[in-house]
C-alpha cells in the first residue's frame, strides 16, 4: 500500500481540525505536495538540522512536528540564515512537513489529555473553552423515506456528538412545497405544476471545523436535486475541544508529595516548583503543555496545582499570591509526551508506513 503525504495529513487533520488552531498560529503542511509517496515519517516537537538529518537516516521523507517550521514569511534566501538553509535543504530533499500546534494542544487526545494522562488525573475536561471550537445547528428538511438515510451519514461525518453521545438530534414534521422548473429534475412531483411534499425538519449540532465533511455526506445521501439546508452559527463551543485539562487525582497529596510526584512522571525532564507555603494539600490539578506561565493569572480557584512549562518570575509570584502550587515541567518537557501518542494513531489509520520518534533533545540542560 503506497501512502501519500495527504493520507498523514488526513489523520492529522481528522484529529486535530486546523479550524482549532489559534488564529495567530500556522499549522497544516509547510513544505512538500500532497500527492508526495511517503516512505516514512519522523516525529518531532521542532524542526532542527538534526531532526531533518535523523529522518534522512531512518529513511523518512516526511516530518511532522508540533512546532511550525515557519512562523513568519521568509524574504530571502540567505543560506547564510540557518533556518532558510534548513528549509531549503528539506524541499531539495523532496521532503514534507507538517505542523499541527494549537489544535493538537486542543484536541481530545493531544498534548495536554497525554499530559494529563502521565500525572495519573481523572475525570479531565478542557480547562479553558476554545473560541475556535465553536459549533453550528444544521437544519435540513428531508423527505420521511429519507430521514434515517440522513441522519446516519451526518452521524458518521461528525454531527450530533453531545459528550459521550453520537447521532444525537432532533426532528420535526411538517409540509415542504416546491414548483420544479423547466430543466428541473425533481425526486417527487412534477415540472411546471406546485408540489406539497411530507417532509421533516431534520437539525443537528455540527462542530464548525467537521461542517464540510458533514455537509458532503449530506448532499450525498439526500434524495433532492437540491438540498434545502441551514447553517446557523451558534455560540456554544464543544465542551470536548480546549486549552488545558483539569481534573483530579485518585488521592489526595500535600504539596511536597505532589512535587515528586511530579518530578517522576515528567522524568528525565527537570522541573521547578514554585510553592505557595507549608500545609498545602492537592487533589484537584490543572495542567497546560508548553508555554503556560500567563494563564496563572486566570486559573479557576478550585484548582490546588498547575504544571505547565516556561514559568516566569512575575508569573511565579501571581501563583504565590493566589496560593497556588505551579509545577514547571519545561516546554520540551510538558509536550514531548505526544510524540508516542502521534506515532500510536498513525500506526493503526496506516497500516505499514514506517513511524519514528526522533530522540531530539530538550535544549535546555540543568547545570
Amino acid at each position: 500500500m503506497t501512502w501519500r503525504v495527504s493520507d498523514v495529513k488526513g489523520v492529522m487533520d481528522n484529529w486535530a481540525p486546523p479550524a482549532w488552531a489559534a488564529s495567530w498560529d500556522r499549522v497544516g503542511l509547510q513544505a512538500g505536495r500532497p500527492d508526495l509517496a511517503v516512505t516514512g515519517v519522523a516525529l518531532c516537537l521542532s524542526v532542527t538540522p538534526g531532526v531533518v538529518t535523523a529522518a534522512k537516516a531512518a529513511g523518512a521523507n516526511m516530518i511532522v512536528a508540533h512546532h511550525p517550521l515557519i512562523w513568519d514569511p521568509i524574504r530571502a534566501l540567505r543560506t547564510d540564515d540557518p533556518l532558510v538553509r534548513m528549509c531549503l535543504d528539506i524541499a531539495a530533499g523532496g521532503m514534507a512537513c507538517l505542523a499541527a500546534h494549537t489544535n493538537l494542544d486542543a484536541a481530545p487526545g493531544g498534548v495536554n489529555d497525554t499530559l494529563a494522562a502521565a500525572l495519573g488525573l481523572e475525570k479531565t475536561k478542557p480547562l479553558f473553552a476554545a473560541d475556535e471550537a465553536k459549533q453550528v445547528k444544521l437544519v435540513v428538511f428531508v423527505p420521511e423515506s429519507h430521514l434515517a438515510q440522513v441522519r446516519d451519514a451526518v452521524g458518521a461525518a461528525g454531527a450530533g456528538v453531545i459528550g459521550a453521545y453520537t447521532h444525537c438530534s432532533f426532528s420535526a414534521p411538517g409540509v415542504g412545497t416546491f414548483l420544479p422548473g423547466d430543466g428541473a429534475q425533481p425526486f417527487s412531483g412534477e415540472t411546471g405544476k406546485l408540489n406539497e411534499e411530507p417532509e421533516r425538519r431534520f437539525e443537528t449540532l455540527v462542530p464548525n471545523a467537521r461542517l464540510g465533511a458533514v455537509l458532503r455526506a449530506l448532499f450525498q445521501a439526500h434524495p433532492y436535486e437540491e438540498v434545502a439546508y441551514d447553517v446557523i452559527p451558534l455560540e456554544n463551543t464543544d465542551p470536548l475541544v480546549g486549552l488545558g485539562r483539569v481534573g483530579e487525582l485518585s488521592e489526595t497529596m500535600d504539596g511536597g508529595a505532589f512535587v515528586e510526584h511530579a518530578r517522576k512522571c515528567l522524568s528525565p525532564a527537570p522541573i521547578r516548583a514554585v510553592s505557595p507555603g507549608t500545609g498545602r494539600r492537592v487533589r484537584r490539578v490543572a495542567v497546560l503543555g508548553g508555554s503556560g506561565g500567563d494563564m496563572i493569572a486566570r486559573m479557576p480557584p478550585d484548582v490546588d496545582a498547575y504544571v505547565t512549562g516556561d514559568v516566569k518570575y512575575h508569573d511565579a509570584l501571581t501563583a504565590q499570591m493566589r496560593n497556588l502550587l505551579v509545577v514547571d515541567g519545561g516546554h520540551h518537557g510538558t509536550e514531548v509526551l505526544v510524540l508516542p501518542e502521534i506515532a500510536r494513531r498513525l500506526n493503526a489509520a496506516l497500516e505499514g508506513l514506517p513511524v519514528t520518534v526522533v530522540g531530539e533533545r530538550d535544549p535546555f540542560e540543568t547545570a
